[in-house]
């Protein structure tokens, strides 16, 4: 098969594509091999690309942590089924930026046939880590209101979607008049522009100067400091994604009581992806989320996703097409 590995830490140009032997089933019992028709690419891809997120994988490896596709062999439940994993990474099986993968049955998840295989690979990591942020970390509920900062990226749009289908009234911010639209359609009541001059106030005035019950953070070393003032006395900042250090001020979270909280989509453990994935896969027979996919690209060009990936004013998910 052909697939996309790394024989040593660094740039987007250490990926390249290779002939390699057809991953194998070491449990024909409790795995599968998925033909790959789309792999996600998400930041954390680069950080294991460039050596900088503290794993160390046996070289050389394939990247990549989520699929969809077709499982063309596997216990007979499974075989020929569509479906979207997460979790082929690393020493654990094989990574996704390939034309096969070997995958658990527990990590599979059924694509019902109205989305595409683009759709399937841009739910694993995007859904559930908004899943986790919103409901295990923020305690969402119906009628809160959320402010999802970076609402027009992968994680945010599903975060807009799932709230607003649960019942929270859903504001957001993204940088680009198209990205505002987007996240418009995925369930945001209002989007502003998290670069003008005074947005801060803006948002604020949204909920009557009360500030937000739950606020989603994509980019808390900028944000973070700016978020104690937007969120409401009670309230709940969940940090999805940073790119370095911050300073704040504590005496807002005294004054405010709010709560200050991380979000990990593996941190959880298998209870809590089980949960996740059970209210997600709900959601997709409903119909009532629609992943949104922002670029295409063939395997042989990672590296220029790996650079898309990491730009500002991200719309919806980037995938690999085998």
């Amino acid at each position: 098969m052909k697939a996309i590995r790394v024989h040593q830490f660094g740039p987007p140009s250490v990926m390249k594509l290779e002939e390699v032997p057809d991953p194998r089933r070491q449990d024909l019992q409790t795995q599968a091999v998925v033909r790959v028709r789309a792999a996600g690419v998400n930041p954390v891809d680069t950080y294991v690309r460039a050596g900088s997120y503290g794993v160390q994988l046996p070289m050389p490896f394939i990247p990549g942590s989520e699929l969809a596709g077709e499982v063309i062999e596997g216990p007979d439940e499974w075989l020929g089924q569509r479906v979207f994993a997460l979790g082929t990474t690393g020493p654990r099986l094989t990574g996704c930026y390939a034309e096969l993968a070997v995958c658990n049955t527990t990590d599979l998840h059924v694509l019902p046939d109205a989305y595409s295989f683009s759709q399937g690979a841009a739910v694993p990591v995007s859904y559930g880590t908004a899943w986790r942020a919103l409901f295990d970390r923020g305690h969402a509920q119906p009628g809160q209101t959320v402010l999802v900062h970076g609402a027009s990226g992968g994680v945010g749009t599903a975060a807009a979607q799932l709230a607003s289908s649960r019942g929270c009234r859903v504001y957001g911010t993204a940088s680009t008049d198209k990205g505002k639209k987007l996240a418009i359609q995925c369930g945001c009541i209002e989007v502003l522009d998290h670069k003008s001059p005074g947005y801060i106030d803006d948002l604020m005035a949204l909920t009557q100067g009360r500030g937000f019950d739950l606020v989603i953070e994509m980019l808390a070393s900028t944000n973070l400091d700016h978020d104690l003032d937007l969120v409401a006395s009670g309230g709940t900042i969940v940090v999805v994604g940073s790119r370095g250090r911050i300073e704040i001020d504590p005496r807002k979270t005294m004054a405010k009581e709010c709560n200050v909280t991380g979000v990990a989509l593996w941190a959880g453990g298998p209870t809590a992806l089980a949960r996740a994935f059970a209210g997600i896969s709900a959601s997709l027979k409903t119909g009532s989320i629609q992943p949104i996919v922002g670029v295409e690209l063939p395997l042989s060009t990672a590296d220029k996703a790996h650079d898309l990936v990491m730009q500002e004013g991200s719309f919806g998910k980037i995938v690999l097409l085998t």
